[in-house]
């Protein structure tokens, strides 16, 4: 235990409660897991009024904020959004169990049976913002996997995540296991996320949820280990062997099927090969989409008037929005050196008919996805059939890419002899 944890805080008080919990959760068979995850559903409906209407409380106030009505609309639990996060419980308790799971297994020569197998990683603590449903999901997620979880939300959703905290600590504690598996940081300041970032040796790991400058200042910050969900600077590359059609079709699902999550597609490159034939179809499907388009000299001269001059920054931007960057390349080679300069190491795709492109697209592209001939937007947990996910991992050690509950666990090997000695 750091030294750090030897000082009494709130937040440091949660974090021990959270330690001790999760002692207790390690052992428990999967069915005591279940049982508390059916119990949070069931109790999530019936408690559905209390919870509108503390989620009332933060709609009020941010609406006297000013703020956007978009992230209103993410802040905002109706009845029927309610229903929805119980039935997403539901489909959790239906996943398979990683506790308990062999990784490998082996009879060494000396007799030795050796076997490695999943553990829980201990006390996870979720930084995130703005949509209180994400409470709901990583506490499940958390839980199924045999984790306490440390719940620490952005304070605009402050009412309706204590409401959900509530909901949740009771109906854990009703099915026969510690309530404080599940427990919401205190404090609404940045100090409690500080210290949550410093509680290392209390909680095992971080991960952050949300906008780049939050998920930066907890990488940069945090003395507990951190797995980085990333933002997604994602791309799309129309190879010279694409089909055109099947080009507009990725492009526009890549770009406008949902802009404002981390696997659409933030850049679209064109081999020159191609650029006269595409450019134009491509411009017109963008526009007809709602999509602004940055780009090079090359698409502002195949659409004057529709193309703004993209800067560095464009290339840089994770837009979120009906925006997107656009260049013409002069073959594969340059596509991927300018991925590889500006991707946020998310989600690539290539369109082509040529398996050469391909394989060499695929090989050279480092990061958690690439797509051949689809969309950037399958990047996910459950598209991949992991049936949730808690986010996705941008960086490199022990989780890249959607993150499931496997994700969630570490490993610990068993070794059995029969008074073996060395």
């Amino acid at each position: 235990m750091t030294s750090s944890a030897s000082h009494s805080s709130p937040v440091l008080e949660t974090a021990r409660r959270a330690r001790e919990a999760a002692a207790v959760l390690a052992p428990l068979p999967r069915t005591a897991r279940d049982a508390a995850l059916l119990a949070i559903a069931d109790a999530l409906v019936e408690r559905t009024d209390a919870i509108v209407t503390a989620n009332a409380q933060d709609i009020a106030k941010a609406r006297a904020a000013g703020t956007a009505e978009s992230i209103v609309d993410r802040l905002t639990l109706t009845p029927e959004r309610i229903a929805a996060i119980a039935a997403d419980v539901r489909q959790v308790v239906a996943l398979p169990d990683p506790v308990g799971e062999v990784v490998r297994g082996s009879t060494l020569p000396n007799g030795l049976d050796l076997r490695q197998v999943r553990v829980p990683l201990g006390v996870i603590g979720i930084i995130y913002e703005a949509r209180p449903n994400v409470t709901v999901d990583a506490a499940a997620l958390c839980l199924k996997s045999g984790n306490a979880v440390l719940l620490r939300g952005s304070s605009s959703a402050y009412a309706s995540n204590s409401a959900l905290v509530e909901v949740l600590r009771d109906a854990v504690q009703s099915a026969g296991l510690p309530a404080d598996a599940v427990q919401l940081v205190p404090g609404e300041s940045r100090d409690s996320v500080r210290e949550l970032m410093r509680a290392r040796g209390l909680v095992d790991v971080l991960i952050p949820r949300g906008g780049a400058s939050l998920i930066r200042t907890v990488v940069e910050e945090s003395t507990v280990p951190v797995i980085e969900t990333g933002t997604g600077n994602c791309h799309v590359y129309v190879d010279e062997a694409a089909d055109l059609d099947m080009a507009v079709d990725i492009l526009i699902n890549s770009k406008a099927q949902r802009p404002s999550v981390c696997n659409a597609a933030e850049t679209v490159l064109v081999h020159a090969g191609i650029a006269e034939k595409f450019l134009p179809r491509a411009l017109e499907a963008l526009t007809q989409a709602g999509v602004i388009v940055h780009g090079d000299a090359a698409w502002q001269q195949a659409g004057p008037g529709l193309v703004a001059p993209a800067t560095d920054e464009d290339w840089a931007t994770e837009y979120l929005s009906y925006d997107i960057a656009a260049a013409v390349v002069p073959d594969l080679d340059a596509a991927v050196a300018h991925i590889r300069r500006w991707t946020s190491g998310h989600t690539e795709a290539i369109v082509t008919t040529s398996q050469a492109a391909a394989r060499r697209f695929t090989q050279l592209v480092d990061s958690t996805t690439v797509a051949v001939n689809a969309s950037t937007r399958f990047t996910d947990g459950g598209e991949f059939g992991f049936g949730a996910e808690i986010g996705i991992s941008t960086q490199k050690l022990h989780a890249r890419g959607p993150m499931g509950l496997p994700e969630l666990t570490s490993t610990k090997y068993i070794v059995t002899g029969d008074g073996h000695t060395r």
